[in-house]
């Protein structure tokens, strides 16, 4: 069920206020109503509408007055009623950023019909798409929320740190990530264990390469710090080729080439 249109009505009489009030009511509109300039502003403050129905000749600040600061700042469609039923007068109105004008006195069908015939010109709302829960690319899903991987019905069990890793993908289609940004966003809220993420998101030789020796030639840092390709790719293989799937799948969404998307991975020296 949709929402029922919620329109202003400004009008220094009592009388005509309530009329219209009751009226629009019946005729499916939420409505507020004000006395004055002053009274609307406060109104508009707080509250949104979908249309403003002004009075033109109001003590104080006027309807074409207050039409034009209005126009400044938003673009809610104006209707303008007045006794005035000059041509000087309605194009002064137009021209102030009125949608339409009225001459008094109107029947009420009358400006039931121009309010709908304004609403309907006025473009719908756009849709904001709400971010997939459940990525899925081939046989591999990943539930974002439950931090859960699925490759066919067999459950793909992941680490607290790969969860982590996973949401950060998720979270970031279509950027790369250097190892740093990833040591970074998984060292936030870690608390004393901070530091212990920043060797995370590296994948260790698997046991049958452990004890390979390093190369001699290279710093005793950097030694420690060279991985095996080979084993990395063996012992990561269903998590890493399902993360790149999550990527080329944001990628492909955000109409970007998935290579875009590949994290960066940045071996210091």
């Amino acid at each position: 069920m949709e929402p029922m249109p919620h329109l202003l009505i400004v009008d220094d009489d009592e009388r005509i206020r309530e009329l219209l009030a009751r009226y629009l009511k019946r005729n499916g509109f939420l409505i507020s109503a004000a006395r004055d300039a002053a009274h609307a502003r406060r109104l508009l403050a707080g509250l949104e509408f979908d249309l403003l129905v002004l009075d033109v000749m109001m003590p104080g600040e006027d309807g074409l007055s207050l039409t034009r600061s209005l126009r400044e700042t938003m673009q809610t469609p104006i209707l303008l009623l007045t006794a005035r039923d000059e041509t000087s007068d309605r194009i002064a109105g137009l021209e102030a950023g009125a949608d339409d004008y009225l001459a008094k006195p109107f029947e009420p069908k009358e400006l039931l019909l121009r309010i709908n015939a304004i609403l309907r010109r006025m473009p719908e709302p756009e849709q904001v798409k709400a971010a997939p829960k459940v990525l899925t690319m081939g046989e591999v899903r990943y539930d974002i929320d439950r931090g859960e991987m699925w490759e066919g019905e067999a459950t793909v069990r992941l680490t607290g740190t790969e969860v982590q890793l996973m949401r950060i993908f998720s979270a970031h289609p279509n950027e790369p990530l250097t190892r740093n940004r990833l040591v970074e966003e998984l060292g936030r809220g870690a608390g004393k264990d901070g530091q212990a993420q920043e060797r995370a998101v590296d994948v260790p030789p698997a046991p049958q390469d452990r004890g390979r020796p390093q190369a001699a030639a290279l710093p005793a840092d950097r030694a420690r710090r060279r991985l095996y390709a080979g084993a990395r790719l063996r012992r990561a293989k269903v998590r890493l080729v399902a993360a790149l799937r999550v990527c080329a799948i944001a990628a492909r969404r955000s109409g970007t080439e998935p290579r875009s998307c590949l994290p960066v991975l940045v071996f210091g020296d």
